[in-house]
This record gives structure tokens, C-alpha cells and sequence, in this order.
């Protein structure tokens, strides 16, 4: 098969929020979670230091508060933020409902130049 598809509704909700897919997908590096949050709602402060994963959140709908280390970035619809394995991350809701996808993988081995590749995307065709 050349490909896996699910429907986010027929995975199992983790908490209160989360959606982990990153298992019904078969991804093999990439760790997907979608997160439907309700007003109010409030994450679990954590980190990836111990499995070295960054992460971008990508916000589908609403708006949010997302709290790396001592900062609140403030986030609407259509925003995006990288964080670092080392910082501390939180979704704060406020009184509206937020959707975001959560997206991890493993950092590149060594600097931050060595190992990449030079292919860089100029955006999703189609």
C-alpha cells in the first residue's frame, strides 16, 4: 500500500482533547496529533528533552494562547509556531474553541546545517 487513511473522529481521543495518529497512520518519524480543544481547556505543560522530538503546532481554527518557556504566543487561525525539543510548552484555550494539528519528529543529527537536505519546498502544489 502507497498510503494510509483515517478519519480523525474514528481514532481514539487521548485526555480530554487529543487525537494521536501518528499509530492508525503508520507513520514511520513523524508523530501527527489533532487536538480539539474546548473553552478553557488547558494543556499539560511539558517538554521533548528526554526524545529530543521538535514540534510545530499549526492552529486549523479558532484562537489560543500557546505558552513556550516564560512567553504567551498569542495564536489565530492560520498561525504556526516551532518549538524547540528543550522548551517547555502549553495550549492555553480562552472562551472559544480551538482546533490545532500538532505535528513532531526527531531533530537531524549533528549542527544545525550538517544532515539536511538541500532540497527546500517552495510549497504545496495542487
Amino acid at each position: 500500500m502507497t498510503h494510509t487513511k483515517i478519519n480523525t473522529d474514528d481514532v481514539e481521543q487521548v485526555s480530554d482533547a487529543m487525537h494521536f495518529l501518528k499509530e492508525p497512520l503508520e507513520c514511520r518519524q513523524v508523530g501527527v496529533t489533532m487536538a480539539r480543544c474546548e473553552p478553557g481547556w488547558k494543556g499539560k505543560p511539558h517538554d521533548h528533552t528526554d526524545d529530543g522530538h521538535e514540534e510545530v503546532y499549526i492552529l486549523i481554527s479558532g484562537a489560543a494562547t500557546v505558552r513556550i518557556d516564560d512567553e504567551d504566543i498569542e495564536m489565530e487561525s492560520g498561525d504556526a509556531v516551532w518549538i524547540p525539543p528543550e522548551a517547555t510548552r502549553q495550549i492555553r484555550n480562552a472562551d472559544t474553541e480551538s482546533s490545532f494539528v500538532l505535528v513532531s519528529a526527531p531533530e537531524a543529527a549533528g549542527d544545525a546545517t550538517e544532515g539536511r537536505s538541500q532540497w527546500i519546498p517552495d510549497g504545496v502544489q495542487g
